[in-house]
């Protein structure tokens, strides 16, 4: 199972949980009005056992139904629609999901219509708040959406990051040729390819700067099995897969090149209006010039030696670039080239 796939079925699980609480909540409120109140009229025989399992029954199965539904197909199928388009689509599949439910209900001889309909009522109001809140957390990225609402950067905090800078190669020449409507259609496709890979690799996107992709990793999921380096070749290679695509839609496949470095930054939450976790310190400045010298070393993956020591580096072909002044740096900085095996790259040092 990769890494989207278990993020969403994480997703999942706090779906169904979160629904089941609610489901409680309901049963809990009911029994508070039935019994807070003198009623002009004599009620129905009333279990709050059966109420709760009822109502926690009915989160159970709208957060298996409707939770998959959201999750796995519908922010799936429809991420590249308009919200209004999204919205519409979850209201047809919760009217269907309310109906599934009341038949069970009443299969099981829960026939009373009011508070069905008042529930119904409520749970329009949940599955509208989960699918606002689903879109978020994919608006801020994994986790980020979280961390802001809990406050996580609230204080800076340092931390140890790796950092890849990933540019699409000759762009203004693409965008000459493309015009400018065509050119962000091909960007939003590239976006949108990219991601996965980026997913299924632990990486974060940071930010999109113009036809630049900025990819974040805690230091230790970027060092692992090598992931910072392999996520470049996995988008390479899933971009290779869709080259059809790309030579109908475009008449080219985007070729990138990307520079990798490593170290402490400073985190912190900043905005007032627009709020966003931003990452500060001179291993973002580092990254940017390393990146730009990819085309001078006729490169497509230049990292910094500090990172290179820390991964294993054996199913790549290496080549020492030598000590580079950086651009803005008093010191100097040994960089190194990366292509995989069998490239045709002999390894130099």
């Amino acid at each position: 199972m990769n890494t989207r796939t278990r993020y969403k079925f994480k997703q999942l699980f706090i779906l169904i949980l979160a629904w089941l609480i609610v489901g409680f909540l309901i049963a809990v409120y009911d029994y508070l009005v039935l019994h807070s109140h003198v009623l002009p009229v004599a009620i129905p025989v009333y279990s709050f056992l059966f109420s709760v399992v009822v109502n926690m029954g009915s989160g159970l199965i709208g957060g298996l139904v409707g939770g998959s539904l959201l999750v796995f197909y519908i922010n799936v199928k429809y991420q590249d629609k308009s919200y209004g388009y999204t919205v519409a689509a979850v209201t047809g599949f919760f009217i269907m999901i309310i109906l599934l439910i009341n038949v069970v209900l009443r299969s099981i001889g829960y026939a009373d219509t009011t508070r069905l309909f008042k529930s119904g009522l409520v749970w329009a109001v949940v599955v509208a708040t989960t699918q606002l809140l689903l879109q978020i957390n994919s608006k801020f990225g994994p986790g980020v959406f979280w961390n802001i609402a809990r406050g996580k950067y609230n204080t800076p905090k340092e931390e140890s990051r790796i950092f890849m800078f990933f540019d699409l190669n000759s762009s203004t020449t693409i965008a000459e040729k493309l015009g400018d409507k065509k050119y962000h259609s091909l960007l939003k496709d590239i976006f949108t390819d990219v991601t996965n890979p980026i997913l299924d690799n632990k990486g974060e996107i940071y930010q999109y700067v113009g036809d630049e992709v900025v990819i974040a990793w805690k230091y230790k999921e970027g060092i692992e099995n090598n992931r910072c380096i392999r996520c470049f070749f996995d988008i390479k290679n899933y971009l290779e897969e869709n080259k059809d695509r790309y030579q109908q839609r475009y008449g080219l496949l985007p070729t990138f090149k990307a520079g990798i470095h490593c170290g402490k930054v400073v985190a912190g939450e900043v905005g007032i209006i627009k709020r966003d976790i931003t990452y500060s310190g001179d291993v973002l400045n580092t990254t940017s010039r390393i990146q730009g010298l990819c085309r001078q070393f006729d490169a497509e993956v230049i990292v910094s030696s500090d990172l290179a020591a820390e991964l294993q580096l054996s199913g790549f072909v290496t080549k020492l670039l030598g000590a580079i002044k950086l651009r803005g740096k008093e010191k100097e900085m040994q960089l190194i080239s990366l292509k995989p095996a069998g490239s045709g790259l002999s390894s130099l040092g």
